[in-house]
């Protein structure tokens, strides 16, 4: 399989900058998630790697050749497309020995391949089948087929499984990624769905308006956001946000947002400006006892927790708490927050002030 370095890479198309500056590193076997919003970039940075888009500057190496001019068709990968991409005319069958058949190899060859492939992806029964009649999993493990067939050093994948409905596209992500660890293949994958990016990937880009906003492995994503933009991003529901104008002097053990005492941790003494408060709903907890007041606007029952909403005169905050804890709409309650989870962000430049080497000392001091 391959390693996949991307150094500086940027695209204009015109006057419009797709893609800029983007840096990372994919290593050799890593599912690796392009993560963000329609427009940010990632599939155009999926087909630089690819060779359909050529970068404007930049480089990409694959296995430590830098491929950045090359055609797709000398890299040595294979895309598989978010609409299957399947020739209707041929049956499953041919659809998947068509790379193999391309180049020339031997018939016999080619059957023991297709064979192989196809009892990987459980279809031997659909092989001589139309792909026309074919459901949407079935096209999509065939569409699999033909790029698995050819033993590329590197799978790239653009929403494969948008096309898809809830329920499978639940079953086919599982699929995937089994199939992925049993080839110990090397996998890039392009997706908005941060749900789906943060259970399937080993290590997740996550991109807007044609920047990497964050690099790095899911949680650290989830519990360490290097700016205001992830941490909205990623989670269901978001992170909480609240502002502050002013400074946490040194000694200060809390401060007052809209009029009411808010305790911080002590890492954040000393901050200053525009800043804002973020905590993740499951940290956020009630307590009657707590100087931080709220009232109740809505409950969401989701069967082993719920998620309760209130307005403070710092804005609507988000719990998630028990199912079982009784808590009414119109209620006033207490929030309590664990020092340890708010991340400070400053509002005028959306970065952390907060960073994951300052929370591991805070954790084990």
């Amino acid at each position: 399989m391959a390693q996949i370095i991307i150094k500086n890479l940027r695209k204009d198309f015109g006057n419009f900058t797709a893609v800029q500056s983007s840096s990372f590193t994919i290593e050799d076997g890593e599912f690796f998630m392009l993560l963000g919003p329609s427009g940010c970039g990632k599939t155009t940075t999926l087909r630089m790697i690819a060779g359909l888009e050529l970068p404007t500057s930049g480089e990409v190496f694959i296995n430590g050749e830098e491929v950045s001019q090359k055609r797709a068709a000398q890299r040595d990968i294979a895309f598989v497309f978010q609409m299957f991409a399947l020739y209707p005319h041929l049956n499953v069958r041919q659809n998947i020995s068509y790379p193999l058949k391309s180049q020339g190899m031997p018939k016999a060859e080619i059957k023991s391949k297709v064979a192989e492939v196809a009892a990987i992806l459980g279809i031997e029964d659909i092989l001589n089948k139309s792909v026309g009649g074919l459901s949407g999993g079935d096209r999509q493990r065939v569409a699999l087929g033909r790029a698995i067939v050819r033993e590329p050093a590197a799978f790239l994948m653009d929403e494969p499984l948008g096309a898809l409905d809830a329920e499978f596209r639940e079953h086919m992500s599982q699929e995937l990624r089994t199939l992925h660890d049993q080839m110990g293949a090397t996998t890039v994958y392009v997706t908005h769905d941060q749900l789906e990016a943060m259970k399937m990937g080993d290590k997740i880009v996550v991109m807007n308006h044609g920047s990497v906003e964050q690099f790095g492995i899911p949680q650290e994503i989830y519990d360490w956001p290097a700016s205001l933009f992830v941490a909205d991003f990623i989670g269901s529901p978001s992170m909480n946000f609240l502002k502050f104008h002013g400074t946490v002097s040194p000694g200060d053990t809390n401060v007052l947002l809209g009029g009411q005492l808010f305790d911080v941790p002590a890492q954040l003494q000393g901050a200053s400006g525009n800043l804002v408060f973020g905590v993740r709903p499951e940290h956020v907890s009630l307590n009657p006892n707590s100087r931080f007041r709220a009232k109740v606007i809505a409950t969401e029952y989701l069967g082993t927790t719920q998620i309760v909403t209130a307005e403070t005169a710092s804005g609507v905050l988000k719990a998630r708490v028990p199912a079982n804890q009784i808590v009414n709409v119109g209620e006033a309650v207490g929030l309590d927050f664990d020092p340890r989870t708010i991340t400070l962000f400053d509002e005028t430049t959306g970065g952390a002030l907060l960073s994951k080497a300052n929370r591991k000392v805070l954790d084990h001091g």
